[in-house]
């Protein structure tokens, strides 16, 4: 496996190694060893999801107030470009994003530790999106950042439409009116 930081140092790009030959591929999708030495601590996860969407379906930008999640994110059909933002008020990285383009060829994997908010759009006509979570789902303390957010800019690829919100995710506060992560 191999581990890239990214602009924001928690956040790194995962990359297995994969054994390829005319009938396939294989790779380990994760190792908890081998993940734990990228991270440089004990990750235990306790949570795995499973997202089907459709091109141009935009989720996010999530978070939880308490309980915050880590997630080891994959796509395993389609492609989507996926965003990590760093809505930790003591970070110096505060208010910084970072985006990298998940597909089913490239198998790169996104950990985005707790205390970033996190979303992704769908590129391809479907995807299926996997992760892997630190704690568990807790609606009670969901909270959503403004996908378009002037004060982050996050430069999200053009999809050829509008992106396709939830309810949720179309009421979200702009990130200094989000509720705070320490």
């Amino acid at each position: 496996m191999k581990a890239t930081p990214t602009q924001i140092p928690d956040v790194l790009v995962i990359e297995p190694k994969v054994f390829g030959d005319a009938r396939g591929f294989f790779f380990e999708s994760f190792n908890g060893k081998a993940f734990d030495d990228a991270v440089g601590r004990h990750v235990e996860f306790v949570q795995d999801n499973h997202s089907r969407s459709s091109k141009g379906v935009l989720r996010g930008l999530h978070y939880q107030v308490q309980q915050p999640q880590g997630k080891l994110v994959r796509v395993t059909r389609g492609a989507v470009f996926d965003v990590a933002v760093d809505i930790r008020k003591s970070s110096p990285t505060f208010g910084q994003w970072v985006g990298v383009e998940l597909t089913e060829d490239n198998h790169k994997q996104l950990w985005v530790p707790p205390g970033l908010a996190h979303g992704f759009v769908v590129l391809s006509e479907t995807a299926d999106f996997l992760y892997k979570t630190t704690d568990y789902y807790a609606p009670a303390f969901e909270r959503s950042i403004l996908w378009n957010d002037a004060d982050i800019g996050i430069q999200w690829p053009e999809i050829g439409m509008e992106p396709k919100l939830s309810a949720k995710d179309k009421q979200a506060a702009c990130l200094y009116e989000a509720d705070p992560v320490e």
